[in-house]
């Protein structure tokens, strides 16, 4: 991609199969290599049942791979034990999800706060670090509500502020405009290229829609649990 940038995700030889040794087994990566590098804005892009979101599992530590490798910054993840995945999950990668994924009755800040209460942050500062990020999203007058007082775009705001809660150098954003109107999921996506142009986040979008996938640097296609080829976006933001 770039000789300036280091490679902060490897994937070689990837494939995972369900159902392993019976008569439907099946495979839903197939083989998978990709290389995506520290800073980018990448979207991974497939139609329903390509195989995208196993995939985004597994870059995200959530399943393991049957087969293959995958190192992150260095780390070779497909070896690692479960506390060590729940410590890279935790300070490596941001998660941004289709459903948001909030706690329902834990107001927008407690929400934020959550996964530094797991990093063992003292609450001062996870207080004031929620209230930043919350501001920093549009959400700072909303930050006592609850989910069911958030219309869909503030919920994904909240998540936003809720992945980038510690930090982590890696967002990674699950169909992350699937539920919102056109005017709100350019408002979500505003904040994706923001938090990538000026915090320098790699960001890593799974998306079926070519437009948004157009915005960003590099655009990879993945079908029946292969890639099929990828090529280079725009990295630009579409007009309202």
């Amino acid at each position: 991609m770039s000789e300036t940038k280091e490679k902060c995700i490897e994937l070689r030889g990837i494939v995972k199969k369900y159902f392993i040794g019976t008569p439907n087994e099946l495979a839903a990566l197939d083989g998978v290599d990709i290389d995506i590098y520290d800073g980018e804005f990448v979207a991974i892009v497939g139609a329903s049942g390509s195989g995208k979101s196993t995939l985004m599992n597994i870059i995200g530590a959530l399943d393991r791979p049957t087969e293959g490798h995958y190192s992150l910054d260095g780390v070779d993840v497909s070896a690692a034990k479960d506390d060590e995945l729940s410590a890279i999950r935790n300070r490596k990668i941001g998660f941004v999800f289709q459903t948001y994924n909030l706690i329902s009755k834990t107001n927008a800040l407690k929400n934020v706060e959550m996964p530094m209460l797991y990093a063992g942050i003292p609450a001062k500062q996870r207080v004031e670090r929620a209230k930043l990020l919350l501001e920093e999203v549009g959400m700072g007058e909303r930050m006592k509500h609850l989910p069911e007082e958030l219309s869909g775009g503030q919920k994904q705001r909240v998540a936003i502020a809720r992945a980038m809660s510690n930090d982590p150098s890696i967002i990674l954003a699950d169909e992350p405009t699937g539920a919102l109107d056109s005017k709100t999921g350019r408002m979500v996506m505003d904040i994706f290229h923001k938090l990538n142009k000026e915090q320098h986040k790699t960001v890593i979008l799974i998306t079926h829609s070519p437009e948004l996938a157009e915005e960003t640097d590099r655009i990879i296609s993945i079908k029946d649990g292969k890639i099929t080829g990828e090529r280079k976006g725009s990295g630009k933001a579409v007009e309202a």
